[in-house]
């Protein structure tokens, strides 16, 4: 068995983000130690690498809950469910990504308009764009 402070620096996480997942539902810890610490067992360890690796690749603490529920049930569920699962999540990362490349050329394109010098911002192009923007909504 091993102490929060172990897991947690074995794996490089802090002790409170320990505690999060429990609160979370997404980790338990396997005892108490007779002085209230919390106790994992390398099971727990293992459970936790994978939520690390899931959060790594972008999955939400929901999603992760998700596949953890598969993960323990595995002979109720298909290579194609957990697939399907991973595509929606491409989907959600490749709309995201839509997102910030439109924000991106916007914000490259104030840039571009602005001249930069030392003079009062009063005819800023970046402010007036800005600023012709609030008043179309």
């Amino acid at each position: 068995m091993v102490k929060i402070g172990e897991i947690a620096k074995r794996l490089s996480v802090s002790t409170d983000t320990l505690r999060y997942y429990e609160k979370q539902g997404i980790l338990n810890s396997s005892a108490r130690s007779e002085s209230g610490y919390r106790l994992y067992s390398e099971q727990d360890v293992a459970q936790l690498s994978f939520v690390l690796r899931a959060k790594d690749v972008g999955f939400t603490l929901n999603e992760i809950k998700e596949l953890l529920a598969i993960k323990v049930d595995k002979q109720s569920h298909s290579c194609e469910q957990v697939k399907h699962f991973t595509s929606e999540k491409i989907t959600q990362v490749e709309r995201k990504i839509a997102e910030l490349n439109t924000i991106l050329n916007s914000l490259k394109l104030l840039h571009k308009s602005c001249c930069g010098g030392n003079e009062p911002a009063v005819h800023c192009s970046i402010l007036s764009a800005l600023e012709a923007q609030n008043d179309a909504r």
